[in-house]
């Protein structure tokens, strides 16, 4: 039988979970986070439940859905070399096959991205269809290979090579189901396409083609930038599965008086608000993390995930989905919102602090931090600017900030977030350019640095 797969992507994770219809109602997910929503909504306009979730490997950027899932009836597959799962599965080792009623799973070892990493092969009878490849063979590269510890990267990256030529040794009309794509801090390049075939990356892949182990390792970590701090330690969570989520979550309303005592209190206030509405009038101390599809991304790496967090939110933003990205990033502290948003906040005779915003020829003197990812930066950037990332600000990076200084990005949201941790440390006088570099080159005539 053809193989009918649905991809459900989440845009914000760059991170796509397989749906296959297995026939008579029934279907396969693989890799799907504890965000179901659109894995179960994608079912359901199908006429299909899910009876059969698989796991390539111990996730480091979301929480796993599969616990849910097989708490819905569903059998949950995962590697028997997962460092002691804490939960029921079916555990699964090298050329273990599972019967789906038509096609079967086969189980390929492919250890780099993780330690226990396994390939899913989707067969029809003898015939291989395609392979979920999960964090193992990606299109156009390869997954990471520095989230288990740094001192074994190139171990792991060593191990990364044999799994590719072992992947690319299928026909080559076989497909590729990688989960990480475009988007993912897993390595994953630019591109729309989330899926491919092994005759394709075989043509194409950069890091398949290397030629050698030696070559191959030194091009893969020299590709490694920064990745989101949550990455630490998600997979043990994983590991030990994370908690059911047994309703519809909510965040309890406050008054602006119990905004004011819990911020006082240790509460973090997360302000999810667009650039715009934030620079007008915020709660000073508040963290700016608009919500948009990387809003969980931010979050995991801005602030804490012991701390308790209550946010402002605009009317038109749907608590739920901030719920929802926090959650699937083991952030389950929610303390509430507050009620009324910042209208309640100033009705209440509360200080509210406001942020400057600068149009990228509005910069006249003022000093550049630069908050993008190092290639960002190094691919166009202004003259004098610094670069200190935002993920390392976040993390206590220190930051040669004079007053005036104008804060960049490359369109507003990241150094509305920098500036707002900035103000947190002290720093007075900031502005945020509303734009980035492309956006100062056309306003000015002036041409980018290169480095």
């Amino acid at each position: 039988m053809a193989a009918d797969l649905i991809p459900v992507v989440d845009d914000g994770l760059g991170n796509t979970t397989w749906l296959v219809d297995l026939g008579n109602g029934r279907a396969l997910a693989v890799d799907a986070s504890r965000d179901l929503r659109a894995v179960q909504q994608a079912a359901q306009v199908r006429g299909l439940a899910v009876a059969v979730a698989a796991d390539t490997h111990l996730h480091a950027d979301f929480l796993t859905g599969a616990v849910d899932l097989a708490r819905y009836g569903a059998t949950l597959l995962a590697s028997a070399a997962g460092g002691g799962r804490q939960y029921p599965h079916t555990g699964l080792r090298d050329g273990d096959e599972v019967d789906l009623g038509g096609l079967t799973l086969r189980a390929l070892a492919t250890p780099g991205h993780t330690d226990e990493h396994l390939s899913f092969l989707l067969l029809d009878g003898s015939r291989p269809l395609g392979v979920f490849t999960g964090g193992s063979l990606i299109v156009g590269a390869a997954a990471r290979t520095d989230l288990v510890s740094p001192g074994r990267t190139e171990e792991l990256a060593r191990a990364q090579w044999r799994s590719l030529q072992r992947l690319v040794t299928l026909p080559d009309d076989v497909q590729v189901w990688p989960t990480h794509g475009a988007g993912s801090f897993c390595s994953a390049p630019p591109g729309a396409e989330r899926s491919s075939t092994i005759g394709q990356e075989k043509a194409t892949n950069a890091l398949v083609l290397a030629g050698s182990e030696d070559a191959f390792v030194a091009a893969l970590l020299d590709g490694l930038g920064s990745y989101p701090s949550y990455f630490r330690h998600l997979s043990e969570v994983n590991r030990r599965g994370p908690h059911p989520v047994d309703r519809t979550p909510t965040l309890t309303a406050q008054t602006p008086q119990q905004v004011a005592a819990a911020a006082g209190d240790g509460v973090l206030v997360v302000d999810v608000r667009p650039v715009a509405a934030f620079a007008a009038g915020h709660i000073d101390g508040a963290v700016s993390i608009p919500l948009r599809d990387v809003f969980a991304t931010w979050l995991g790496w801005t602030t804490d995930p012991q701390t308790p967090l209550v946010f402002v939110r605009d009317a038109d933003q749907d608590p739920a989905e901030i719920v929802w990205q926090a959650l699937k990033i083991g952030y389950g502290d929610l303390a509430g919102e507050l009620t009324g948003g910042m209208l309640a906040w100033q009705a209440a005779g509360l200080p509210i602090r406001r942020t400057a915003l600068l149009e990228a020829d509005q910069l006249d003197a003022r000093p550049v931090v630069d908050v993008r990812q190092r290639s960002e930066f190094s691919g166009g950037h202004l003259p004098e600017a610094v670069n200190v990332e935002l993920g390392a600000l976040a993390e206590g990076a220190p930051a040669d900030v004079g007053p005036g200084a104008a804060v960049m990005c490359g369109h507003g949201e990241r150094a509305m977030t920098a500036a707002s941790l900035l103000e947190r440390a002290g720093h007075d006088d900031l502005a945020v350019v509303v734009g980035g570099p492309e956006d100062w080159a056309r306003a000015t005539g002036q041409a980018l640095s290169r480095s």
